[in-house]
């Protein structure tokens, strides 16, 4: 199954029922009356986030998705039956933008989560509903409402807690495959990971998960390489781990481009807390380490720790690095959430509290 985190996709709800009109012809009475009944709603369209979906993969070959109309109104006061509505199942972290892919309508991010995003038009009247004590044989009723209809863009960006970044060939897939069950493709060329992954990692018997990108070079804000598109599926995490691959030229040059690209890409990425490593340590004679680990702790200011995720060398203080700063993200989370609820419940009191 392909990976796939951007669809563009058209949309139409239902349109409503027309109204009915008609009257009653019985035998023994005398005086009939109208008994138009009134169209049914037109379906709506609905987004839901499900589980078992990580991909998009179900837009690629269908693109158009319209709810049904409502059934039309019938004699003897009968209302028509409401259109079957269109339900479009997304994973988690699907983002749903306006057609201009700039204007966000909705953020599905938890599980079970629905949007509607089109409502059906409404039924029309049937000729019942028009009739009063001057008017007690109406010959009118009410076409039903249009739907409502839009061309949207889904966006899918991952869930991890920790996400991996660096320049292609930094040993990024690797350490996921080391650290989960993940089995992403691995070779000694550039660009070997062409689409985002996951993996579970567990470590002192705790788990989170890890997302790895494919790897940025100097100006893939402008679209060079692959882009900075997978970027987004790092914007959710709590945390990055930024390998540098210790046989390039220069470590810290190296953490300089990618920092740069992380800067000129925005949505919070170059603030978030940030562990850097010195990957493929074990390619490294004592001399070349010493040397680009002086390097790499000039340009991030802080001492880097060392990896090898072919002896395992650093592997266990990197995770246990990880998971301190998502515990402490997830403290800080809590901490704003019971202060918002706080402030809002402060508010509602005071309101209570005043008598004019």
């Amino acid at each position: 199954m392909k990976f796939l985190d951007q669809a563009k996709i058209y949309v139409r709800s239902g349109d409503g029922g027309a109204g009915c009109v008609s009257f009653r012809r019985e035998k023994f009475i005398e005086f009939g009356g109208p008994d138009g009944g009134d169209g049914g709603r037109g379906g709506d369209v609905i987004v839901e986030c499900v589980e078992g979906l990580n991909t998009l993969i179900d837009y690629r070959y269908q693109q158009h998705f319209k709810a049904r109309p409502g059934v039309h109104g019938m004699g003897k006061n009968r209302t028509g039956a409401k259109g079957t509505d269109v339900v479009l199942k997304v994973p988690q972290g699907t983002q749903i933008f306006a057609e201009d892919n700039e204007t966000l309508i909705a953020d599905l991010t938890e599980i079970g989560q629905r949007v509607v995003l089109a409502r059906g038009g409404n039924g029309g009247f049937g000729n019942a509903y028009f009739k009063t004590s001057t008017n007690q044989a109406p010959r009118r009723a009410n076409p039903g409402q249009e739907g409502a209809e839009m061309w949207i863009w889904l966006r899918l960006k991952l869930i991890a807690d920790a996400g991996l970044v660096g320049l292609p060939n930094a040993g990024k897939s690797t350490f996921l495959a080391t650290v989960s069950a993940a089995k992403p493709k691995i070779a000694d060329y550039p660009f070997t990971t062409l689409h985002p992954g996951l993996g579970v990692v567990r470590v002192d018997a705790r788990e989170f998960v890890l997302a790895d990108i494919p790897g940025l070079i100097e100006g893939a804000h402008e679209g060079h390489g692959l882009g900075d598109r997978f970027l987004g599926h790092v914007e959710r995490c709590r945390v990055l781990l930024h390998l540098v691959e210790g046989t390039s030229e220069h470590a810290g040059k190296a953490y300089k481009v990618v920092r740069r690209e992380l800067e000129a890409y925005g949505h919070g990425l170059a603030e978030k807390p940030e562990i850097v490593a010195l990957s493929k340590a074990d390619a490294l004679d004592p001399e070349t380490r010493k040397q680009q680990l002086a390097r790499l702790k000039r340009a991030a200011g802080r001492t880097p720790l060392v990896l090898s995720a072919a002896s395992g060398e650093g592997v266990e203080t990197a995770l246990r690095a990880l998971l301190a700063e998502i515990d402490a993200a997830r403290d800080e989370e809590k901490d704003d959430g019971r202060e918002a609820a706080a402030n809002k419940e402060g508010a509602g009191e005071g309101e209570s509290s005043w008598h004019p």
